[in-house]
């Protein structure tokens, strides 16, 4: 099955849902937003109390096994990086770890001996039951819902960790992934936008610019990996992933999915670092070309909106 569709899978109809996972008095509660009436845009937790969802701390809406990312799946991310229309003639993927998980309005940490921290504005989709084997129209059913996520980078491993992503994605706090998790609305009539301190940096609409699917996405892996329930699913982002630092706000809204944020925070460098352990972060063409993109290729808008929110002249 491909989009648009005669007909929408479940995931998709009936009425919007959103479920949000937060941490009151110390322990975690799950709830669900109220989406009408005179209680509307609040939380209410499955114990019956309703929260001010504005002001509640957020914990991510998932419990993967594991997370599985599509490097590349919309046109102009593929057209800024590869020059054309489609990046391969299949979907490639890297893993992150789920400590890598960030709750809504959490820090993303940036040590101190790295440069270059993307960000990458994503929705996340998230597996409901145990999936193996299956067709790309039957995949539909075995997704639970849907969440904005920032797929965040440090750049400055791409040098040794351009095969496996390990350390330009998997590092802690990498992954602000919520506020909730969401069914009941046509993904492929949403648009994708991300911001830095307020301005739009990325935008797509994802019906238009979509590459592979979910539904092709989820039947290509669980050709030879089990996927179980709460396993999550990055599907890419649009062109203009670039590079933040400390104090800068990242957001990235899918409308009618919610809004997903997180604050760039400095941290010291790790301890091991001082002594020469590892591959340490450079600063080479290589990781440039990725950290800093190609700007002849992306929306002046873009470009213009980054350089006024990081008060670059």
């Amino acid at each position: 099955m491909e989009f648009p569709f005669d007909k929408l899978p479940a995931v998709m109809q009936g009425s919007r849902v959103e479920r949000r996972r937060v941490l009151v008095g110390g322990s975690a509660f799950w709830g669900t937003m109220v989406e009408a009436g005179a209680e509307a845009g609040k939380l209410r937790l499955d114990d019956g109390r309703v929260l001010d969802a504005t002001t509640a701390s957020y914990l991510p809406p998932v419990s993967p096994s594991k997370i599985i990312a599509v490097h590349i799946s919309y046109l102009s991310r593929s057209m800024e990086t590869r020059n054309k229309p489609m990046p391969s003639a299949t979907p490639t993927y890297f893993t992150k770890p789920p400590t890598s998980l960030n709750g809504h309005g959490g820090q993303i940490l940036k040590p101190a001996d790295c440069m270059y921290l993307n960000y990458e504005g994503e929705y996340a989709v998230v597996i409901g039951k145990t999936c193996r084997n299956v067709l790309p129209d039957e995949a539909w059913d075995y997704i639970e819902g849907f969440c904005p996520a920032l797929d965040m980078g440090l750049q400055d491993f791409r040098d040794t960790d351009q095969g496996s992503m390990l350390r330009v994605k998997g590092a802690d706090t990498l992954l602000p992934i919520g506020p909730g998790l969401v069914r009941g609305v046509n993904l492929f009539e949403q648009t994708l936008t991300t911001y830095v301190n307020g301005l739009v940096v990325q935008q797509a609409n994802i019906g238009e610019e979509t590459i592979w699917g979910p539904h092709y996405i989820i039947a290509d892996i669980a050709r030879h990996i089990t996927l179980v329930p709460g396993d999550v699913i990055l599907m890419g982002t649009p062109c203009h992933s670039r590079s933040i630092g400390p104090g800068d706000v990242v957001e990235c809204e899918i409308t009618n999915f919610g809004r997903v944020s997180g604050t760039v925070t400095a941290i010291d460098a790790p301890r091991a670092s001082s002594l020469g352990v590892g591959h340490q972060p450079t600063d080479t063409p290589e990781v440039r070309r990725v950290a800093l993109g190609f700007d002849e290729r992306v929306p002046d808008q873009f470009k213009d909106n980054l350089k006024t929110a990081l008060k670059k002249p």
